[in-house]
């Protein structure tokens, strides 16, 4: 009993310690070294909430490859492509409408339902691209390659506007001329991009009013020798292209030239080949 009151009494004696409020945050705002760290040399799209879809809204994704996957734009990357292309086709989660494959990315115009198709269908695209892919880099035909394929999430901008729309086709479909894939050997002689759905597209300036769109098909021979792409029949892109802009005059930015090199796909027509013609504003 004696021990349990000293006990006590030395307790009690004690000071106890004054608690202090620290102060925190006290360098807010953006700080050297915050955030998220990319995953490879350079930083991907932000992990932020996606934008709505809509049925009649076109979506431009952009897709990057890893580096140990290569240049794209050969002939057995393009045939990978291709066939994941007829795949999402007949799934019809996703409808895409143009393709542009580059040396480390793949541009895409496409449509959705709404996000949770847009998801579905870009994750089965980016799995085909990624099982075709890895099938011509395996170290023979029995064997398959290893590793990912797209380094990270796929870069998402929604289409609103008849010159938004008439700007991402042009940076879709002359993006080759974008990284100077145009500028020497067999490229140079090249129409349009082979690398893309470019011979589909029916609105180039150059061919209208022609009875035949390409009469001159030895000019359309490129190294891959495989078909076009698989593309369907747009309907957001009428919505708010066609739909939006008046026909005649007003109408004039909505060809595109295939010699015009695109600069930015939003906001005003960048472009350094000027189209001859006066743009909707």
């Amino acid at each position: 009993m004696m021990t349990i009151e000293r006990m006590k009494k030395a307790r009690s004696k004690r000071e106890r310690k004054r608690h202090v409020q620290q102060e925190l945050f006290r360098n807010g705002g953006k700080r050297k070294g915050a955030g998220r760290k990319p995953k490879g040399k350079r930083a991907g799209s932000p992990h932020e909430e996606r934008p709505t879809i809509k049925p009649y809204h076109a979506l431009h994704v952009v897709m990057r490859v890893v580096s140990a996957v290569g240049n794209l734009r050969r002939r057995s990357m393009y045939k990978a492509v291709r066939d994941a292309s007829i795949v999402a086709a007949v799934r019809e989660r996703l409808r895409i409408v143009h393709l542009s494959i580059q040396r480390t990315h793949i541009h895409m115009l496409a449509e959705a339902e709404n996000q949770q198709a847009l998801a579905r269908g870009l994750q089965g695209f980016q799995i085909s691209v990624a099982r075709n892919v890895n099938t011509m880099l395996g170290p023979d035909k029995y064997r398959r390659r290893r590793g990912r394929v797209f380094e990270d999430r796929y870069h998402l901008e929604v289409i609103r506007s008849p010159r938004q729309a008439r700007n991402a086709l042009s940076y879709v479909l002359n993006n080759w001329r974008k990284h100077r894939e145009d500028r020497m050997g067999l490229p140079s002689t090249w129409l349009v991009d082979p690398f893309s759905s470019g011979i589909s597209f029916p609105d180039w300036q150059e061919m209208e009013g022609r009875a035949v769109m390409w009469p001159n098909t030895r000019r359309l021979r490129s190294d891959h020798g495989a078909p076009p792409c698989i593309v369907v029949v747009t309907r957001g892109l009428e919505e708010v292209w066609i739909g939006l802009v008046p026909r005649g005059a007003e109408r004039a930015c909505v060809s595109v030239g295939r010699r015009a090199v695109p600069v930015a796909v939003s906001g005003r027509c960048r472009t350094r080949a000027r189209c001859g013609r006066r743009c909707r504003r």
